[in-house]
């Protein structure tokens, strides 16, 4: 590891990936380094590596090929997150806000 890899902010454990992060998954997928390599570069747990790996991999050539692709990875944690939190229940209580 040159310092060339180094340019970019170290992941903070307990934070989400960046798109940056995800980029560098990508490359080093395609360059063959296994998951532990990936995921000692990045400084995070390889579990976080396979799950990110396994969120991002659409299939290519009608179904023959998988390969993880960093867009498509980052579009699904948007969705994944605008679907997170705690949910209002503010429309279940319209009735008694109405009544009072």
């Amino acid at each position: 590891m040159d310092s060339l890899h180094f340019t970019m902010n170290q992941h903070v454990k307990g934070k989400h990936l960046s798109f940056e992060e995800r980029v560098v998954i990508q490359t080093r997928l395609k360059d063959g380094c296994s998951i532990r390599a990936i995921a000692r570069e990045l400084s995070c747990s390889p579990s976080t590596i396979s799950y990110e790996v396994k969120r991002g991999t659409v299939s290519l050539y009608h179904g023959k090929q998988q390969r993880y692709k960093a867009e498509h990875g980052q579009s699904v944690y948007q969705i994944n997150r605008r679907h997170c939190g705690r949910k209002s229940d503010f429309l279940k209580k319209a009735d008694f806000i109405s009544y009072v």
